[in-house]
């Protein structure tokens, strides 16, 4: 059972430049000499994925294997190309979207040592290699590495442990590094390689902020593709060439509300807004998967009068469509990939051009390469700013970067329109001038006088339940019977913080009412004895059919 689908011509080694020669030589001369981690900290069209390759190579020289993370399923089809075309069938792949079948038979060719090099998403850490020479994880700074569901797992994480364990070498590689891995480098944990510079020469995009405060009189669609934006899609279109537009939200209207009333259209079991999906005819939650016709009427007053304010990528494909009839539109977001080979329809699209205008979420601002692509527009930067989460500035600053290195990879120069509320925010700033360093000064100062990772470690202890009083009073005896174990300790656990219980940005999720408790220590082996200790003293707390409390360790999402 064969999951590649159409064959893949051979190719060979490109000329690389001095800096990707540097690069690969430094990483060939650690592999075989025990554990050690590089970062490789190259800008966006810089040949990330040629510096894997020769690497790769040497290590099968070795009689080594070569695992290959990539954040997303969507991705691996890029890079599996790439990794068939040098190495042929000794390449297998291990996602999700596999079938049993498929998933068993790539599984069977790793251990019987027919495939020696792995690609994959997060769950390819586990691959069934006896003997790892390298491995390798590409866009680390990727929050789609963390798994939240049980088992909850850092695939990134993993990859270094997995490293050390195997005495081989891990390669971590991002445009946009995270803090975390940045702050190792500082501490010498980790060797940083650097791709300073484009392929060939090239330049980085010309990024243009527009403040979108001055678009506030304005009514239609120039509310959020304004005049600049607009003029530039036109420009590009003519020359032949393609755009790409960036809105992170999914869906046609964000927030349906009432217009009798005013009272906004909710999900029955989720603490939401429902979002409509005008090709669906349907009202949607996003975190439940509940809908309800389109054709509703309000559960306060009863009126028929449901306006559906806000924007999500449906309705931009819409707007798009009527401002340039002539354009061939595609959308690409989860609502449009989830059929089986979907992905591969709209990227073979732009790649043979029968695609002029391509929307999406964050799907598209990651390792993409497409030439074609000169024009990228960010219809709303400020989207993941006020998340109620410390890595809100990290996480904006790393997507707007990626989004906007999609842009110029080819011969002919690219541009980026970053249209946001806040143009003096230093993620905003940053990401406009392509500066990771600038970026990584701003935020380092914030985490330290907060003492938040990488200065400390976290716990977050989940608390839900059907049940709302039940809920809420677990978790108030949850956090008692910590602050106890503070206060009878000593100064055992002074250095650990107990921050809650307190309700979840998102009370209720899928019928489930929600609090939770932070632990946070500068001490991970403190940390994790305290709560240690508080499992063996009280397990009923653990073990409650009612209410449950679920423990993630380094969490990535804290709403």
């Amino acid at each position: 059972r064969d999951p590649f689908g159409e064959p893949i011509q051979p190719d060979t080694a490109l000329d690389l430049t001095p800096d990707q020669h540097a690069v690969v030589a430094g990483v060939c001369a650690r592999l075989g000499k025990g554990f050690h981690t590089f970062l490789l900290n190259g800008v966006t069209g810089s040949g990330k994925t040629e510096i894997y390759l020769p690497v790769a190579a040497e290590t099968i020289k070795r009689g080594l294997g070569v695992l290959v993370l990539v954040p997303e399923i969507a991705l691996i089809t890029q890079i599996e190309h790439r990794f068939r075309a040098r190495f042929g069938d000794r390449v297998a792949i291990l996602h999700s979207g596999l079938s049993a079948g498929e998933r068993f038979d790539q599984w069977s060719q790793i251990l019987d040592q027919k495939a020696v090099i792995v690609i994959g998403a997060r769950s390819a850490i586990f691959a069934p290699f006896d003997k790892l020479g390298a491995i390798i994880v590409d866009e680390e700074h990727d929050p789609s590495y963390k798994q939240e569901s049980s088992p909850r797992y850092n695939a990134r994480d993993l990859a270094i442990v997995r490293a050390r364990q195997s005495d081989c070498v891990a390669l971590l590689g991002s445009a946009t590094p995270s803090v975390q891995s940045l702050y190792n480098v500082e501490r010498k944990k980790f060797e940083e390689l650097s791709l300073p510079e484009r392929i060939l020469n090239r330049p980085l995009p010309r990024i243009t902020v527009v403040d979108l405060r001055n678009s506030r009189g304005f009514r239609g669609s120039l509310r959020f593709i304004t005049p600049q934006l607009q003029q530039a899609m036109a420009d590009t279109l003519d020359r032949n060439e393609q755009v790409l537009l960036f809105l992170n939200r999914r869906g046609f209207a964000t927030f349906p509300v009432c217009s009798g009333c005013g009272t906004a259209l909710r999900c029955k079991y989720c603490d939401i807004t429902l979002t409509l999906h005008q090709r669906d005819n349907a009202f949607r939650c996003h975190y439940c998967g509940y809908s309800r016709s389109a054709a509703t009427v309000c559960d306060s007053c009863g009126e028929d009068a449901i306006k559906p304010l806000g924007m999500g990528t449906e309705k931009i494909e819409a707007v798009v469509q009527e401002l340039f009839p002539a354009a061939r539109v595609a959308r690409m977001d989860r609502d449009t990939t989830r059929r089986k080979g979907a992905i591969l329809a709209l990227l073979k699209g732009l790649r043979q051009h029968t695609t002029d205008i391509l929307v999406g979420t964050q799907m598209v601002a990651k390792g993409h390469d497409y030439p074609a692509i000169t024009l990228v527009g960010v219809v709303c930067a400020d989207l993941s700013l006020s998340f109620p989460d410390f890595r809100a500035g990290e996480r904006t600053f790393q997507l707007l970067a990626q989004v906007a290195g999609r842009a110029g990879r080819g011969q002919r120069p690219g541009q980026v329109i970053l249209q946001t509320y806040n143009p003096d925010h230093f993620s905003i700033a940053a990401a406009q001038k392509q500066d990771v360093r600038s970026f990584y000064s701003n935020e380092i100062g914030f985490r330290r006088a907060l003492s938040y990772p990488p200065f400390s470690r976290l716990m977050l202890l989940k608390i839900s339940g059907k049940n709302k009083d039940r809920t809420a009073a677990w978790a108030e005896l949850l956090g008692n019977r910590l602050d106890q174990l503070k206060a009878r300790s000593g100064s055992e656990f002074d250095a650990v913080q107990v921050l809650g219980p307190i309700e979840s940005s998102l009370a209720r999720v899928a019928g489930r009412f929600r609090w939770q408790i932070l632990l946070k220590c500068v001490s991970a082996t403190v940390l994790h004895r305290y709560y240690g200790r508080l499992m063996s003293e009280h397990p009923q707390l653990f073990n409650n059919r009612q209410v449950r409390v679920a423990v993630d360790v380094d969490p990535f999402f804290m709403m």
